[in-house]
């Protein structure tokens, strides 16, 4: 039996599995969202209550891993628990953010035995909490009088060029895209260097792409983000000049929302 999909956590959560340029938008739904957990609020507590306050103590599930290790298991809907489990159980109600803040150091599972789930990691949670939904441990943008070697790849990263694509369509600031490799050694294995034109938002924006293309570069492969300037030196204007965009925001998409709008 399928998880039923009818709030928006559950099918933000399928869209991320299908697609990576999804996940940013569900790491943010999660982060706001009310989460089902089993367990209970020890003497007294009745099996099936709820409680949404976060702020006592509570006894949490652990469950057992394959490879031996165990893990809190966490749903996205009180259909999805119920699906998980054989018996009726005692299960708490808990804002996301509340469950992660009291579990710190615990690897958690959102809807494990159901086909769509995902597996977070004690140091995941930590960077989910501390960057408002972007799950990167790391980022770097790089500026300054770096000596750097760049270069465009004679092998595109496809699945991470097509999941950007798809992330820019539902983000008109960006206005280009361009992707080169760089290498700041030559002893060093080159790696991705996203550049991207953007018209505000650009931490919000930088922040998305970034979860995007780590989950979508070749071999785990790592990747940097730097932004572009039309008429800046350096890196800037290597992009512009020298590299053909991957992405390129269609004008014809604005026109067409002026004029839904009345603007003419």
């Amino acid at each position: 039996m399928n998880p039923s999909l009818d709030n928006a956590l559950e099918q933000a959560l399928k869209l991320a599995a299908d697609e990576p340029a999804h996940r940013p938008a569900f790491f943010n739904l999660l982060l706001e969202s009310t989460v089902y957990v089993l367990g209970d609020a020890g003497d007294g507590w009745i099996a099936g209550a709820a409680r949404h306050d976060g702020e006592q103590p509570v006894n949490l599930q652990h469950w057992e891993k394959p490879d031996g290790t165990t893990a809190i298991p966490f749903f996205t809907s009180l259909a999805a628990l119920q699906q998980a489990v054989s018996q009726t159980q005692p299960f708490l109600a808990l804002p996301t953010r509340a469950l992660f803040a009291m579990t710190a150091g615990a690897e958690l599972f959102l809807n494990p035995k159901l086909p769509y789930g995902n597996a977070f990691s004690a140091d995941e949670i930590t960077a989910l909490m501390m960057n408002e939904g972007d799950a990167l441990t790391e980022r770097e943008i790089l500026e300054g009088e770096m000596r750097i070697t760049l270069s465009s790849p004679e092998q595109q990263p496809m699945q991470m060029i097509d999941s950007l694509t798809r992330l820019f369509a539902d983000i008109k600031q960006v206005r280009r895209a361009f992707i080169v490799q760089v290498q700041d050694n030559p002893q060093e294995k080159p790696h991705w260097l996203i550049g991207l034109e953007c018209e505000g938002d650009e931490e919000k924006i930088v922040r998305a792409v970034g979860r995007v293309a780590t989950d979508t570069a070749p071999d785990e492969e790592p990747v940097d983000i730097c932004l572009v300037g039309q008429d800046e030196p350096g890196i800037s204007h290597y992009f512009t000049q020298h590299i053909t965009p991957f992405y390129e925001r269609k004008w014809g998409s604005w026109l067409r929302t002026l004029r839904d709008n009345g603007v003419h």
